[in-house]
């Protein structure tokens, strides 16, 4: 307890316990140099970081270690990140931040839609690195800014507590960011949401005009759930308005 002009202080409790400990992040890029500054920056910033230059000895960091997130370069010689991220994503939900080359609007489209949770395009700023990692953990520690209680509608049921989904009483396994998504989409059944409002509520971003992310991740979201009863997907898209969840029955 602090004190301040004879008075008693309480101190006051963090808002995101999770950061009370070091995320452990591994990073990866071939380009030695590089990764090591953003090691050291990331450091500085409160992150725990590991290296790793290539994607085999990627792949063995994560089934060998425990970390928070990856930071995977897309561009490597050798097994690209992107070759990486599809093995990955067959074994593990660990939330992805790919670095892909500016431009290269392919490479990220390709990533989110391997499972990635966003990208960054290099050259980075590493201030924008650190603050795009802390959305992706507060993500994948279900601290999305709004308090998430069980929602559902028809066959698709989200359970808080375990931030688990299944569709029909069958487990559905979703990245931390289409969790959240549908978690937005659950609360608005039946009401638009732009796409602007699933950019800051879900990534912590502005919209930018020639993101696609968030069509992205509808798309893998539509794959994972399914049809509905009536044989369309339970998601709408509303042109120049956003998605809409439609309202579903009971399940089969």
């Amino acid at each position: 307890m602090q004190t301040r002009g004879g008075a008693k202080l309480q101190r006051r409790p963090a808002r995101y316990p999770w950061r009370m400990v070091s995320q452990r992040i591994l990073l990866v890029d071939d380009d030695v140099e590089l990764a090591q500054l953003l090691r050291d920056f990331l450091t500085r910033d409160g992150f725990e970081v590991a290296l790793a230059h290539n994607a085999d000895d990627a792949l063995a960091a994560v089934r060998n270690g425990a970390f928070d997130a990856l930071v995977l370069d897309v561009m490597m010689p050798g097994r690209s990140g992107l070759d990486a991220l599809r093995e990955l994503r067959r074994e593990s939900p660990l939330p992805v931040l790919m670095l892909t080359a500016l431009g290269e609007d392919i490479d990220r489209i390709l990533g989110l839609e391997l499972g990635a949770d966003d990208y960054i395009p290099k050259p980075c700023n590493p201030r924008e690195l650190a603050a795009r990692l802390r959305a992706v953990l507060r993500r994948a520690h279900g601290d999305g800014g709004e308090t998430l209680t069980d929602l559902h509608n028809g066959p698709i049921v989200l359970r808080a507590a375990s931030r688990s989904v299944s569709v029909n009483g069958e487990p559905v396994t979703l990245t931390a960011t289409e969790f959240d998504l549908l978690a937005l989409l659950l609360r608005e059944t039946g009401r638009v949401v732009s796409k602007e409002r699933i950019s800051q509520s879900v990534l912590g971003r502005p919209l930018g005009p020639f993101d696609r992310s968030i069509d992205v991740h509808i798309s893998n979201l539509r794959r994972k759930l399914g049809d509905a009863a009536d044989g369309d997907s339970p998601i709408t898209t509303i042109h120049r308005s956003g998605y809409l969840l439609r309202q579903l029955g009971a399940p089969a």
